[in-house]
């Protein structure tokens, strides 16, 4: 199978179905998953690939839970995923930034996802697949992840921007989903949906429009992007969009506002 693209269109990814060493995941709502998917794809229940301790609810799982999950759905080191949903993409970008947390780099994102794929006439299918388990074994490296360790030690580092793609009112604390509302010191804002195009089945913006979107708060390639929100599921969805852009100093936390701002020593704005 040829190399695919970070971010997929549909029609490309048509004419790669039923091909050996691909895996396509679902990560929609079951019952939608069980209404209409992409031929061949499996699903995969996307709190499989969170996990919680005490109201940080967007957390890694570790290497033994994520190894039982790839396994399951029949993940093996030579596969490439794809991965899509029926939201605009945040929970199979999150699926993807977790493959990039354990070293496993051959994926793409199907732009616009089951919007795009439905919409536009693409085959569908109603039947299950029972994926062939496989034996992956997940060991997570640290290259894409910021902790809250790391952030906090970061705080005043001119290299690293922190960019919180919650919405504008839970960025400014009229919205608090937490103890505290507000943000990390430092950090900008731009809201995750601001990536997609809202009239093309919610595909991604052009390179050149998100660029100018992102280099104005200083978001560019030259500096470490630590990309947060709530739970890491939508700045995942940003942390990708930054990747196909050609950054490569990416780090997603997956912690996020739910550890930050439910903490009582951690600096909030």
């Amino acid at each position: 199978m040829q190399t695919l693209p970070l971010i997929l269109e549909p029609e490309v990814l048509e004419g790669h179905l039923g091909e050996e060493n691909l895996l396509i995941v679902d990560l929609c709502k079951p019952d939608t998953y069980a209404q209409l998917h992409v031929p061949g794809a499996v699903h995969l229940d996307y709190g499989r690939i969170v996990h919680s301790e005490g109201p940080a609810k967007g957390l890694l799982p570790d290497d033994a839970e994520l190894s039982r999950v790839f396994s399951e759905v029949g993940l093996t080191p030579d596969k490439h995923v794809v991965a899509y949903d029926d939201e605009g993409g945040g929970r199979a970008a999150r699926l993807l930034w977790t493959l990039e947390a354990v070293g496993h780099r051959n994926y793409s994102l199907l732009n616009g996802g089951l919007h795009a794929w439905a919409n536009e006439g693409h085959p569908l299918s109603r039947e299950p697949v029972q994926p062939t388990s496989s034996d992956y074994q997940a060991h997570r490296v640290d290259s894409a992840i910021a902790d809250l360790d790391y952030v906090r030690a970061h705080l005043d580092d001119p290299s690293v921007v922190i960019l919180d793609t919650r919405s504008p009112e839970e960025y400014n604390g009229q919205k608090v989903l937490a103890a505290r509302g507000g943000h990390i010191p430092r950090a900008v804002n731009m809201e995750w949906t601001a990536a997609m195009d809202q009239e093309r089945n919610l595909r991604l913006k052009p390179a050149e429009t998100l660029q100018a979107m992102l280099e104005p708060l200083g978001v560019t390639p030259d500096k470490t992007v630590v990309t947060h929100c709530q739970t890491h599921h939508r700045s995942a969805h940003t942390f990708i969009v930054l990747k196909s852009l050609g950054y490569t100093r990416l780090k997603g936390y997956p912690g996020s506002w739910s550890e930050w701002g439910n903490r009582t020593d951690t600096p909030v704005e």
